[in-house]
């Protein structure tokens, strides 16, 4: 047990409540001492909002590298540490870990010589000040939706973790006191107010808006206008969604001074994010993707995608659970959502942690209107969830399989357990016995 959960046991939880923020306060100031603020060193480019924050740090990291810039990165799927050997799993296996291993793999970063840090940034970390005494170079905000309302209370006080983010980066002189904002989400105007420099974009609104999009289920191209400049995007991640990330990224390109001859190269680099609508191929005739869709805004936009790019015939296929001792309120909202949206639902295991899994399924699955009940089947083991969504998928299907993502293990009662995704995926396809089992 950690040395915070036996002082929660001690203190009363109002006490707790109300002397926590200067705990975590002064654990980040020491933090920094025994580290000597190594970030100090780096231009960090720290990202954050509800759903798209890995998937856009993989953008900026590839599209800073592929211009020639040292560039490491953090991110809840992996680390680069700027050493030359590439990315490596999350060792934290959180957004952004404590503050005293996350100083310590930045200080191993900034002994590198690096030059920028892409950093994803969670609310929690936000609130905690897991991030102080970090210089943000430059914000990036994507997007915000329901989401943690267990830890934080209400929306408002998730938005306001957030907007922390922006409140540090301002605060850096030495940075560019910009932050990059989705003008098509609801809360841009919030974000906008907290920073000098705001650059906003979107398909809809914005300084720096995507046009002329057309996408497919091998990605989508776009047309970038910028003032007077206009460029075609080459992306090759599917969804709408991932327009906005990669304009994200487009407008930190732009803020540090890329052309758009290395912006184009950077998008056009990377071909998927591992565990973020990843596309499986083991020479089936469906499609299959696999994704971290976690949130009922994230659901219903995988889910849009696979709709708008399947062919007319085809169906769409998911299967997904919600996790465990976290945020309750959504669980009805993303069971309403993907028995709306897809044709066949597997509702199955996420990660359980404490809690029974028959009552996180079952709170799933009020959400589901009685006239879409038909199209739910629960079953309890992942694994088989899985199978059986493979098993009845045909020619052009999609089949999505979401809540993991790049985790190469769960929590399951309180334990860590191996498990992947990914790889339970590719054995069942590899091996077509299984499916017939």
């Amino acid at each position: 047990m950690n040395h915070r959960k036996v002082i929660k046991q001690v203190i009363p939880k109002k006490t707790f409540k109300a002397v926590e923020p200067y705990g975590h306060w002064a654990e980040a100031a020491l933090a920094q001492v025994k580290f000597l603020f190594p970030a100090r060193k780096l231009k960090v480019i720290g990202v954050t909002g509800t759903d798209g924050k890995t998937t856009t740090c993989y953008l900026i990291y590839e599209m800073l590298k592929n211009s020639g810039k040292k560039t490491a990165m953090i991110t809840t799927a992996s680390v680069d540490y700027g050493d030359g050997k590439g990315q490596q799993p999350n060792p934290t296996t959180l957004t952004t870990g404590n503050v005293f291993k996350l100083l310590d793999i930045i200080k191993t970063i900034a002994n590198n010589d690096v030059e920028y840090l892409v950093l994803e940034v969670s609310s929690h970390a936000l609130n905690q000040r897991r991030v102080w005494g970090i210089p943000f170079y430059l914000a990036v905000h994507t997007n915000m939706s329901h989401e943690h309302l267990d830890y934080h209370g209400t929306f408002e006080n998730y938005k306001k973790a957030k907007g922390i983010l922006f409140e540090l980066c301002n605060k850096n002189k030495n940075g560019l006191q910009t932050g990059v904002i989705n003008a098509d989400d609801k809360t841009a105007s919030f974000f906008k107010d907290k920073i000098k420099n705001p650059v906003l974009y979107g398909t809809k609104n914005g300084d720096i808006k995507a046009t002329s999009v057309k996408s497919s289920l091998e990605g989508n191209q776009f047309t970038v206008i910028s003032g007077k400049d206009e460029y075609s995007v080459n992306l090759r991640l599917i969804g709408e969604f991932n327009v906005y990330n990669a304009l994200a990224a487009v407008c930190v390109g732009h803020a540090v001074g890329l052309d758009k001859q290395q912006i184009k190269e950077g998008i056009a680099s990377l071909d998927y994010v591992t565990g973020r609508m990843m596309p499986v191929d083991e020479g089936q005739n469906f499609h299959v993707f696999i994704d971290y869709a976690v949130t009922p805004a994230a659901l219903d936009s995988v889910l849009a995608t696979a709709n708008n790019l399947k062919m007319k015939s085809a169906k769409v296929h998911i299967v997904f659970g919600a996790t465990g001792d976290r945020d309750k309120e959504k669980r009805p909202i993303m069971g309403e959502v993907t028995s709306q949206q897809a044709d066949y639902v597997y509702l199955t295991d996420d990660e359980t942690y404490t809690e029974d899994p028959t009552t996180i399924i079952d709170a799933v699955y009020t959400g589901v209107d009685d006239k879409n009940k038909d199209k739910v089947k629960i079953i309890n083991d992942r694994k088989m969830a899985i199978k059986a969504a493979l098993k009845s998928a045909k020619k052009d299907d999609v089949v999505i399989i979401s809540g993991i993502g790049h985790q190469a293990s769960r929590n399951m009662g309180g334990k860590k357990v191996a498990w992947s995704d990914i790889e339970v995926t590719k054995e069942l396809l590899k091996n077509k016995n299984h499916l017939s089992k």
